[in-house]
């Protein structure tokens, strides 16, 4: 598995949003249905919802962005809401809507504890256009892990990140990068521990990871904490009837201090 090395640009590090929970969107007569991969639903809940957001933000991003959204795969299905997002934002928004970027990966975020979403990483595959810039797109975010690594694959490839558009912004912390502060605080208290346990560099974790973290007072207290988060995944994805092709182990337990 990648590393994630790549933080968000400045210029992304705050989302554009509508609300700070889910209960309106889930609220929607074809979320359910939309959410389990149904287009036609996720067609009529984007625009039924999103219209006058994303014309409002005709003044805030340039013309011609390229928009990308995860191809979230959850227990229930193919989540359809992403990608009918960033098909209404090229529309409104008068850009491009890439669909040759997908997630590789299933993840079953969906019910997961944040240790669990640490160590179950969306993977991505397919092309990035070098010097492109790209907008990323998601129906929500919670710690934010999902985009972190859509973004560092966009940036791995060549491509830029313009700016993140989500209708939930669901984290404790709306901003997207953490405060440079608590970015040192981290590599001082587990210098290797945390790349070494999620593959992630803690330059590159989100404002929501960096604070979750922050509460471990040592290394080997989040290691030992990731090695349980380990086993309540397998329980809880056995007990929905899926399982792991492989264990979302810690990558290595050699080094770490």
């Amino acid at each position: 598995m990648r590393i994630r090395s790549h933080p968000f640009p400045d210029a992304a590090a705050l989302p554009y949003w509508m609300w700070d929970d889910d209960q309106p969107l889930k609220a929607h007569p074809a979320y359910r249905k939309a959410k389990a991969g149904e287009q036609e639903a996720a067609i009529d809940l984007v625009w039924d919802l999103t219209i006058e957001f994303l014309a409002g933000l005709q003044a805030k991003l340039p013309l011609e962005l390229t928009y990308v959204a995860p191809y979230a795969r959850e227990a229930t299905g193919d989540n359809a809401i992403p990608l009918m997002l960033a098909s209404a934002c090229a529309e409104i928004l008068h850009g491009d809507v890439e669909t040759e970027i997908v997630q590789a990966s299933r993840v079953f975020h969906t019910g997961a504890k944040a240790m669990e979403r640490l160590l179950l990483r969306p993977q991505f595959d397919g092309p990035v256009t070098p010097g492109t810039a790209y907008v990323l797109v998601d129906d929500v975010t919670c710690l934010g892990g999902t985009l972190a690594e859509l973004a560092d694959y966009v940036q791995a490839g060549g491509g830029q990140v313009a700016a993140v558009i989500t209708l939930v912004n669901a984290g404790r912390l709306k901003p997207l990068k953490p405060e440079p502060l608590v970015t040192r605080r981290l590599r001082e208290r587990c210098p290797d521990a945390i790349q070494h346990i999620f593959g992630i560099d803690p330059g590159a974790l989100t404002a929501n990871e960096a604070c979750y973290l922050s509460g471990f007072r040592t290394a080997d207290e989040l290691r030992n904490r990731a090695a349980k988060a380990a086993e309540e995944i397998d329980l809880r994805l056995r007990a929905k009837g899926f399982q792991l092709e492989a264990q979302p182990a810690p990558l290595s337990q050699e080094g770490i201090s």
